[in-house]
C-alpha cells in the first residue's frame, strides 16, 4: 500500500493569493441559454469561485460516436472565466451515452446473479471492458486537448464517484481481468491454493483459467476468494482512474487531476487509503447521513479524509446545503446546519467547500436535492445562508494552505479489516466495523479529546494513545509495528475481534487474539457472541452488547480493569491493560457503545498524560479542531455554549467560532 502520507501534492492550478474556495457541480446542459447568464451573476453574489462542469455530459458532448459538440462547452468555460469562476473540469465519463450501450451492450455490469444493469441511471458501465476504456479514453483526448489552454481551467475531475454503483461486476470481462490480476499477486496456483485453503470442500485449482469471480454460490463463497474479489474490485477502478489520469497528464502536465471518493457511511467498496497517491490533491463527497451520531459520523469522515490526504488540503467536492432526495425520508436543514457541516469540514483540512449542485433540478431522479440556488431561486433563506457562508470563507482565507495539527489520540481505520469482519460464516452477522470506530470517536468527543483517523499505513508511532477498534486483519509485519508501538512508550487499545487473522484470512493459532495475544497478555478459546436481546454489565457499571469473550489472563502484569458481573463470562475479565516496555497495551472484549467507554477513558488515556484541551465545562459540548494557528470550536449542540473561559462571546446553536491563537488553553 501507497503511504499517502509521504506523497508529495498539488493544489489547482492557478494565479493569485491563497484562498478558500466555494462552489458546486454545474449543469448548465440542463438548462436553456438564457439561464446561463443569470447563473453566472448569482455565483458571484454568493462568492463562488470554482464549479465542477461537464460531470454527466457525455451524451451531449459525443452525441454519435466520433462526432463531438463541444461549442456549448466552450461558451460555457469563456462564460465563467469572464464571470472570475475557475473550472475543475470533468472528463464526463460517469454515465456512457446511449448509442454507446447500444451498439456494445457488452460494456454492461453483471451482477453475482447473473443479471445485467441496464442504461436508466449512470454508471452502467464495467470498470474491466476494453470497449469502454477505448471510448472513455478517446472522449478524454478530446477534451484535453481542446481545453489544455483554458484560462479558467485549474484541475480535472476523473470520472465521478468511482465505483458508487459499479464496484463489484461478476461478467467475463472481469472474471478474465480478475485471473490476470491473481496471476499477478500469486504468480503459481499453488501459491493460490495456499492462499485461498482450497483444500477445504475440494475447492482446489489445477489452472487460473479454472478461477472465477465469487458468483452466487450453493452456499457460502471461499473467504479469502471474497477478499481478493474485493481488492481486486478496488483496483480495477483504481486502474481505470490511472489510464485517464495517464492520458491528462500527457497532453496537459501542468493541471493537477483528482477524482472523487466518498468517505462515508457505510461506502466501504473502494479501498481509500490505497488511492490516495493516485490523485494530486484528495477530493470527497460527504452526505450527512441520519441517526443520533450524525453530526459526529460527518466529523469522523472528514478527519478521515484529512488523514487520507496526509494532512494536505484537500477538496470537498460534494454535500448538501439542505435536504437529500435518496434516504427514506429527506429532511431539510436546521438553521445553522449549513454553515457548521461546512466548516467542520475545513477545520479537518478542506481548502474547498463545494456542493450538489449549483441550481436545484427541475427534472430528473435528483430534482429534489437541495443546491446552492434551490427552487425558490436567489429570494429565498436558504440562498441568504449560501451567499453569509461564502462571505465567511473569504474572511477565513488566511488559514488557507494550512495543516490540521495532529492529535493526542489515533484511531486506526483499515479498509481490508472492514471488509473482513464482516464477512459471512463469522461468529455473528450483526458486527459492524465502521459503528465501533464511530463509537470510540464520539466517547472522544464527548470528553473533549482530539483524535485522528488514520490509516494503518500512517505515523502510528507519533500517537500517544493507539485504538484499534476491531482491527481483524493482522499481517505480520503490522503486528510486529504495534508490538514496538507499545514497548517504545505507546498506549494500545484493541477491541474484540481483533488480530484474528493474516492477510489471506488465515486465523492465526494458538488461541485469540492471535497476532495481539502476546503483547496484550491474555488469551481466548471461544468468542462469545451475543444474540439481539442479550446484553452483559459489567462491575464498573455499564452495559456490553454484541460480543464478549471468555479471556484467560495470561500475563502476570496484566490489569484487569473491568470484571463481567453477569453472563457466561461473569466474573472474568471484560478490560485489560498490560504494560509494555515503557507502554501499555489494553484490550476491551465488548461492545460498550459512547457511554460506556466513557468511564474507561481515563484509564485508557491517563497513563499516556492525556486529557481536554478544552475547559472541562466545554469537553463534550464543544469540538475543538486545530488547523495551523487557529482553533475552530465547533457546537456539538442545540443549545447556545457559554465561553467566557476563553474570554468570548455565546457561541450560538449549531455555531462555529474560529479563533486565532496558539496551542496553550
Amino acid at each position: 500500500m501507497t503511504q499517502s502520507f509521504e506523497t508529495p501534492r498539488r493544489w489547482l492550478r492557478r494565479a493569485g493569493a491563497a484562498r478558500l474556495e466555494f462552489g458546486a457541480d454545474y449543469n448548465p446542459d440542463q438548462w436553456p441559454r438564457e439561464v446561463w447568464d443569470d447563473d453566472v451573476r448569482a455565483m458571484r453574489q454568493a462568492g463562488v469561485t470554482i464549479v465542477s462542469l461537464a460531470i454527466f455530459s457525455w451524451a451531449r458532448l459525443e452525441p454519435r460516436e466520433g462526432v463531438f459538440d463541444f461549442a456549448w462547452l466552450d461558451e460555457v468555460m469563456d462564460l465563467l472565466h469572464a464571470g472570475g469562476i475557475t473550472v475543475d473540469l470533468a472528463t464526463a465519463t460517469a454515465s456512457p451515452p446511449p448509442w454507446l450501450t447500444r451498439k456494445h451492450p457488452e460494456i454492461l455490469p453483471v451482477t453475482r446473479t447473473g443479471e445485467t444493469l441496464w442504461p436508466g441511471a449512470r454508471q452502467h458501465w464495467r470498470p474491466t471492458s476494453p470497449v469502454f476504456r477505448e471510448h472513455a479514453l478517446r472522449l478524454v483526448r478530446e477534451l484535453a486537448v481542446r481545453y489544455a489552454e483554458h484560462p479558467a481551467l485549474v484541475a480535472w475531475h476523473v470520472n465521478n464517484e468511482l465505483g458508487c454503483h459499479n464496484i463489484y461486476d461478476y461478467s467475463d470481462d472481469a472474471a478474465r481481468a480478475f485471473r490476470l490480476w491473481l496471476r499477478e499477486r500469486y504468480n503459481t496456483v499453488e501459491a493460490l491454493n495456499h492462499a485461498w485453503g482450497t483444500a477445504f470442500w475440494a475447492q482446489r485449482y489445477d489452472d487460473f483459467e479454472e478461477v472465477l469471480p465469487p458468483r452466487l454460490a450453493a452456499s457460502h463463497p471461499n473467504p479469502t476468494q471474497q477478499l481478493d474479489f474485493k481488492r481486486f474490485s478496488s483496483d480495477a477502478l483504481k486502474e481505470h482512474l490511472r489510464a485517464e489520469r495517464a492520458v491528462l497528464r500527457r497532453i496537459t502536465p501542468e493541471v493537477p487531476v483528482t477524482t472523487n471518493f466518498m468517505v462515508m457511511g457505510e461506502t466501504k467498496g473502494m479501498n481509500y487509503a490505497d488511492w490516495a497517491a493516485e490523485v494530486d490533491f484528495v477530493s470527497n463527497d460527504h452526505y450527512v447521513l441520519p441517526g443520533p451520531q450524525a453530526r459526529d459520523e460527518l466529523s469522523f469522515s472528514a478527519n478521515l479524509t484529512g488523514n487520507l490526504a496526509g494532512g494536505h488540503p484537500w477538496f470537498l467536492m460534494e454535500h448538501s446545503t439542505s435536504a437529500v432526495n435518496w434516504q427514506p425520508v429527506n429532511v431539510a436543514k436546521k438553521p445553522g446546519e449549513l454553515a457548521r457541516d461546512s466548516l467542520t469540514h475545513v477545520a479537518h483540512g478542506a481548502d474547498a467547500v463545494c456542493y450538489f449542485q449549483w441550481r436545484q433540478s427541475k427534472a430528473g431522479a435528483e430534482k429534489y436535492h437541495s443546491a446552492m440556488l434551490s427552487h425558490s431561486g436567489t429570494d429565498s433563506d436558504l440562498f441568504r445562508d449560501v451567499v453569509r457562508l461564502g462571505e465567511r470563507l473569504r474572511e477565513l482565507a488566511p488559514i488557507a494552505g494550512s495543516r490540521r495539527r495532529r492529535a493526542p489520540v489515533g484511531i486506526v481505520f483499515d479498509w481490508e479489516s472492514w471488509w473482513v469482519s464482516e464477512h459471512d460464516s463469522h461468529p455473528t452477522d450483526r458486527l459492524r466495523y465502521r459503528p465501533e470506530a464511530l463509537d470510540w470517536y464520539t466517547a472522544l468527543l464527548d470528553a473533549g479529546i482530539r483524535a485522528d483517523v488514520v490509516p494503518p499505513d500512517a505515523p502510528l508511532e507519533e500517537y500517544r494513545v493507539l485504538i484499534a477498534p476491531i482491527l481483524h486483519v493482522v499481517p505480520g509485519a503490522l503486528a510486529t509495528r504495534l508490538r514496538r508501538y507499545a514497548a517504545g512508550g505507546g498506549h494500545l487499545v484493541a477491541t474484540y475481534f481483533s488480530g484474528i487473522v493474516d492477510e489471506h484470512d488465515h486465523v492465526w493459532l494458538g488461541g485469540y487474539p492471535g497476532a495481539l495475544r502476546e503483547v496484550l497478555g491474555i488469551r481466548i478459546e471461544e468468542f462469545g457472541p451475543l444474540l439481539d436481546h442479550e446484553s452483559v454489565e459489567l462491575d464498573n457499571g455499564t452495559t456490553g452488547t454484541l460480543w464478549t469473550d471468555r479471556i484467560d489472563v495470561t500475563g502476570t502484569d496484566v490489569e484487569v480493569l473491568a470484571h463481567y458481573k453477569t453472563g457466561d463470562q461473569a466474573e472474568r475479565a471484560a478490560v485489560t491493560r498490560r504494560a509494555v516496555g515503557t507502554g501499555s497495551a489494553s484490550y476491551v472484549s465488548t461492545r460498550l457503545g459512547p457511554a460506556g467507554l466513557a468511564p474507561l477513558l481515563p484509564a485508557l488515556l491517563g497513563p499516556a498524560g492525556v486529557s481536554s484541551e478544552l475547559p472541562a465545562e466545554l469537553a463534550g459540548r464543544v469540538e475543538l479542531t486545530i488547523r495551523g494557528d487557529h482553533w475552530f470550536l465547533i457546537n456539538r449542540t442545540d443549545s447556545p455554549v457559554e465561553l467566557d473561559s476563553l474570554g468570548e462571546p455565546v457561541l450560538e446553536p449549531r455555531g462555529v467560532r474560529v479563533l486565532h491563537r496558539d496551542s496553550r488553553v
